[in-house]
This record gives structure tokens, sequence and C-alpha cells, in this order.
């Protein structure tokens, strides 16, 4: 069941709310939690109920483990062993769904042989919810956590808003909250602010990510297929995906957070105006905002961090976001993808050990986002590439290895320079000659408008005023965009929802749902 979908706006998502206040609000918060961890499970079950099993075992098996290390206090040992035991089953079983495909491909690349399993199906969400309990086990093992009861613990695992596609949430943002009387409660604010939430997100799925993304498919699938494409096509599927990617994931974010604060739950927000960044630093810092933490905290630092001398930590920042990589997916184009920010990073810091933090003036920062920004474009290529060969394929038209092909009606502009720039590989056949971009000039209107959204506008929690995560945001300048519960605010909300639930005829799967 997607977000996006008829089924889950006008039956699912209305008659859970309405049951969870229903039993909550009379006292029963027992019934009131197992009817949400149960209509978490079938909204996990809607896709494939095969993989309820593996889901329960896995809440089983790390909640048995969570309380011993939560109880044994004196054999710091047996903690270590019992750690590396519940650490090492989840690793496996990821190992398994997600890589054994993987694996056996590259065995018989190699070897030259012809190994033949049956193919593994990926259960979905196997990645968000199998590191969301390796955080709680590992905090579990610090004396970070406490022993919670086992229908809250199975609710922070399964709720449905964050359990496909994240905010990856920690057990002291989630937990905590279910034992506060007040989440029982209708509250009519907190359904407005959801609901205005959960509408900015549809929008951002169903009309700006799938509107966009006709143009960065076809680019894509061409380069797979060989085609030779001219500079400008391969930059204009390269930016195409680029803001599908974003509208997409942070519309599906949205979505979740909106879809919990209906609930009176808070999750942590993932996205923080992205591709405003002026560093790769900065970028990591607002895109997936918990997968970055979770990366720092629990991958990062116990490697050694800064902590070990310049080399160590260059080191440690180039597997973490290899690893990182390989989270997204079994395949060497997310080696690759990690690899390069892992590269980029150590660029980043390694300029900010000699040349300083900060940028001095506006210029310098324009220049700065300029690079930031079409580094992150440039990476975005192997991480949407199927293949190595096609992403290859897709760089070497954007670098300039195919030439330069311009509008033909500048041939007979360019007087004596013209042999020259043929002499450079510059030919005047047109900017988009293969076809592979569609109707450019919708294309490019596309990416224009998206990305002024995207690198201008204030995002989410901004207008909706979310302290805790953005600081300052309500000064005198943009309060007239702040959210209010008033008629403008409602109008423009079912406007955004009439147009969202226009675009539902042809429903599209999130982008992050592969991972």
């Amino acid at each position: 069941m997607l977000f996006n979908s008829y089924e889950f706006i006008f039956l699912f998502l209305p008659i859970v709310l309405i049951g969870f206040f229903l039993i909550g609000g009379k006292g029963h918060h027992r019934i009131a939690i197992s009817w949400l961890v149960a209509a978490s499970l079938f909204f996990y079950g809607w896709w494939n109920p095969a993989y309820l099993g593996l889901m329960l075992f896995s809440i089983l098996f790390n909640y048995g483990v969570g309380v011993f290390l939560c109880n044994v206090t004196n054999h710091n040992a047996l903690k270590r062993y019992m750690l590396i035991i519940g650490v090492v089953v989840n690793l496996s079983v990821l190992g398994y769904f997600k890589y054994f495909n993987f694996f056996i491909e590259n065995i018989n690349n190699i070897a030259n042989t012809n190994i033949n399993f049956q193919q593994v199906i990926l259960p979905l969400a196997i990645s968000f919810f199998t590191f969301q309990q390796i955080a709680y086990l590992v905090d579990a093992f610090r004396g970070k956590t406490k022993e919670y009861n086992f229908l809250h613990y199975c609710l922070f695992v399964t709720f449905f808003p964050q359990l496909i596609a994240g905010p990856i949430v920690h057990h002291k943002e989630m937990l905590p909250q279910f034992a506060i009387d007040a989440v029982y409660k209708l509250n009519h604010k907190n359904i407005a602010i959801g609901l205005t939430i959960f509408i900015l997100g549809l929008f951002k799925k169903v009309v700006l990510a799938d509107g966009i993304s006709v143009y960065s498919t076809a680019v894509f699938d061409a380069a797979e297929i060989g085609v030779l494409m001219t500079f400008f096509e391969a930059w204009g599927g390269a930016l195409a995906y680029t803001f599908q990617l974003y509208f997409d994931f942070s519309g599906y974010s949205d979505m979740a957070v909106g879809i919990a604060i209906m609930f009176n739950i808070y999750l942590p927000f993932n996205f923080n105006s992205p591709y405003k960044a002026t560093s790769i630093i900065d970028f990591w810092r607002r895109w997936h905002m918990t997968l970055s933490r979770f990366l720092k905290d629990y991958l990062y630092i116990p490697l050694g961090g800064s902590k070990k001398g310049k080399a160590r930590r260059y080191v440690n920042i180039m597997l973490t976001m290899v690893l990182g990589g390989l989270w997204h997916g079994a395949g060497w184009t997310f080696v690759f993808w990690g690899a390069l920010h892992g590269f980029y990073l150590i660029l980043n810091h390694a300029w900010r050990e000699i040349f300083g933090v900060k940028v001095k003036n506006k210029v310098g920062s324009f220049f700065a986002w300029v690079a930031t920004f079409f580094a992150v474009v440039f990476a975005w290529v192997p991480f949407r590439a199927e293949t190595i060969d096609g992403a290859m394929n897709l760089l070497g038209s954007m670098v300039g290895l195919n030439g330069l092909s311009l509008p033909v009606s500048l041939s007979g502009k360019v007087g004596f320079a013209g042999g020259w720039l043929e002499s450079m590989g510059v030919v005047f056949h047109g900017m988009f000659v293969n076809g592979v971009f569609g109707n450019h000039f919708s294309g490019v209107a596309w990416i224009v408008v998206l990305g002024f959204i995207a690198t201008t506008f204030f995002n989410t929690q901004e207008i909706m005023l979310f302290k805790k995560t953005i600081k300052n945001s309500a000064s005198g300048q943009n309060l007239k965009y702040i959210w209010r519960p008033t008629k403008v605010w409602a109008i423009f909300s079912v406007v955004l929802l009439i147009l969202s639930i226009l675009n539902l005829s042809s429903v599209s799967e999130f982008l992050y749902f592969q991972f």
C-alpha cells in the first residue's frame, strides 16, 4: 500500500486514525497500541504477507537481545558477546536478502562459473528496520536505553508512517512518546498540522517528482543501451533525476512526519534544503539526515572518527561512505556513488584544514554553492544508473567526451571561428538531437521551476515553524509564509490536495522503496 494511493488516503489512514483515538480516548492505551501495531503489520503485509514472518522474527530476536543487554550489568564480556551475536544475526539476515544475488553474480563473473540459485527477493524496508534495531542494541549495550514495554517496542519498529523508507528513528525519539497520555487523545491542531504536512509531501511526490520523472527515465534508459547523448541531453537527464529524487524522497518523508503528527507522535525531519548547501559536509547535514546521523554515530565514530590522526580520519570517511553506498543497494554503482562522496568529503575536510571553514563573502558563497550542487548532480548519475557502463556513458557525455552539439541556428553566425570550434569537437547539429529528452522545452522548464523551488523556497519545517529543527526561522521577513490555521492556508492546502488527487491515476512507487 502506497501513501499516494486511493486506498491509503481514503480508507486505511482514516480507519486507523479513528480506531486509535476511539480506543485511546477511553483510556485503553495498550489496546490502542495493539491496534496501531496490527494496522502497521497489515500495512507491511499488503505487499507480500510472506515477509511478515521475517519482520516478527526480527522484532522478537532484537527485543530479547535488548532485554538481556539492559539487565546484565556486571558481566561486560558476556554483554559484548551478546551484542556481537545480535549485530551479526541482523547483518546476516540483511546480507542474505539484500546482497546474496550480488555476491553470486560477482563470483560467477570473477571465477567464470555458472552457479545458479533461485533469486532472493528483497523484503521491503529491511535496511531501515534492521539499522533501527542495531542502533537500539548498541545503545542498550552502552547503557543509553532501558528495557521497554514489548508492545511499545513493536510499535517503535513497525510504526507504518516511517516503516518503509524512514526516517530512521532513534529509540529515545519514539518510545518515550508512547507513555504520554496526550498521545491517545484527539488533538485537532495536530490533525491540521499533520494533514498540511502530508498534503505538501503528497504534492511533492505525485505532481513534482512524478512530473519530471519522464525526462530522467528516458535519458538513463538510453545510456544503458549505449546511446551517445549530447552534452545537454546528458545534463538534462542528470538534473531531472536530481530534482526527481529530492522531491520524491522528501515528499515521502514529509508524508511520514505528517501522518505521525496526526497520531500525536513526532518523527525527525529528514531534509533541510540540501540543494542550498555550500559544501559537501553541509550537504550531508541536510540530506537524509537520519541516515547521516546513523552512519556517524554507529559507524564513523566506532571506527575511530577523527581521533586517530588525519590519515585514519580520511580512511574512516571513505569506509563510512562506501558502506553507506552499499546500504542503498547491492551494486557497484552504489559503491561508486559512495566512494565519490567519500572523495568529496575528504577534499572538503582537507580544504577546511588549509583555508578555514567560513566563506567570507557572497561571491565566495555563490561559487561554493555552485561547486557543491554540480558535484552532487554528477554523483547522482552512478546512484541512478543500473550498470557501471551506463553510468560511464552518461558521465562521459556530461564532461564533453562526445563533443558539444549546439543549435543549428548558430552555425552561420560564428564566422571564422567555425573551423576552430569544429576542431575542438563543437558541432551545430542541435542540443537534443537524439530525442531521448522528450519535449526538451517542457523538460527544461521542469528543471528550472523545480530547481528554483528547491534552492530558494522555504522548506517544510520552516513553513511549519518547527523550532527544534530550524533556528530563527520566524524572522520578521518570512513570518507571512509561516503556517497558521487560517482560511487562506486551508484553501491553499485543499488546492494542493485536489491537484495531487487528480494525479493519483498514475500511481508510482517511491524511489527509496528499493533500498
